[in-house]
C-alpha cells in the first residue's frame, strides 16, 4: 500500500510539473543559444534532445496519444504524425521569420493536454458521441507544439550565421529526445497494464494528466492578460 501511494505522488508531481516546466530554454543553454555563431551541429542536438527530455507538456501530450495504443506501429504512425507537425513548424517558424504569443501557443499546447486526456477518458463519445480523427488531431497539434519550440528559440535571438544548420540540428536532437522518451514510456506502460488494477487507475491517471492541462492553461493565459496590461 506504501509503495503505492509513493508511486501515486510521484506520478502527481511529474503531472503537475508541466504546468511550471513548460519547455522553456534558460541559463548556460540560453546563454549558448544568444551568443552563438557559426555551425554547431552537435550541441545544438544535444540542446534538442534535452529540450524535448525535460519538455513535460510536451511528453504528456504524447503520453495521452500512446496511452491506450497498444499496438508498436500504430504507436510509430502516431509519434510520426506528431513529428511532421513539429518539425514543420518549428524550422520554418524559426527560419521564415513567423512570430506568434508564447503564451497563447502554451495554451494551446495545455489544451492539447486536455483533449487527449478528455479523449482517452471517452469524453466525446460519451458526451457527443462521436470521436475525431485521432491521426489528423496528433498532427495539428504537432504543429502547435513546433512552434512552441520556435517561439522559445525565437526569444533567444540565434545569428543568422549558421541558423539553417544548427535548427536542423536541433529538430534532429528533438526527434531522438522523444525516441528516448517515447522508449521509456513504452516500457512503463507495458508494465503497468500487466497490473491488475490498470483499467481503475487508468482513469485516475487521465483526470490527472486533464488537471494538469487546465492548469497550463490556466498559467499562460494569465501570462498572456499581464503581459498585455504591462
Amino acid at each position: 500500500m506504501y509503495l503505492k501511494w509513493r508511486y501515486a505522488l510521484l506520478f502527481v508531481g511529474l503531472v503537475f510539473s508541466a504546468a511550471t516546466w513548460a519547455h522553456g530554454i534558460a541559463g548556460t543553454d540560453a546563454a549558448f543559444v544568444a551568443g552563438n555563431k557559426g555551425v554547431q551541429i552537435i550541441p545544438f542536438m544535444y540542446l534538442g534532445a534535452k529540450h524535448m527530455v525535460t519538455g513535460y507538456d510536451h511528453l504528456l501530450f504524447i503520453f495521452g496519444v500512446i496511452f491506450f495504443v497498444y499496438r508498436l506501429s500504430h504507436v510509430a504512425l502516431y509519434v510520426t504524425m506528431f513529428s511532421i507537425g513539429h518539425s514543420i513548424t518549428l524550422l520554418t517558424g524559426v527560419l521564415g521569420g513567423i512570430y506568434v504569443n508564447a503564451y497563447l501557443i502554451d495554451a494551446i499546447i495545455g489544451l492539447s493536454v486536455v483533449y487527449k486526456a478528455f479523449d482517452n477518458l471517452d469524453g466525446f463519445k460519451t458526451l457527443f458521441g462521436f470521436e475525431l480523427n485521432q491521426k489528423l488531431v496528433v498532427l495539428i497539434f504537432g504543429l502547435f507544439h513546433g512552434f512552441g519550440l520556435a517561439t522559445k528559440l525565437q526569444a533567444l535571438n540565434p545569428s543568422n550565421d549558421g541558423l539553417i544548420q544548427n535548427m536542423i540540428s536541433f529538430n534532429v536532437g528533438v526527434e531522438l529526445g522523444q525516441l528516448i522518451a517515447l522508449t521509456f514510456m513504452l516500457g512503463v506502460m507495458t508494465l503497468w497494464r500487466r497490473s491488475a488494477g490498470f483499467q481503475r487507475q487508468a482513469i485516475l491517471a487521465n483526470v490527472l494528466i486533464l488537471t494538469a492541462g487546465l492548469t497550463l492553461i490556466g498559467y499562460q493565459l494569465t501570462g498572456f492578460f499581464v503581459q498585455r496590461g504591462t
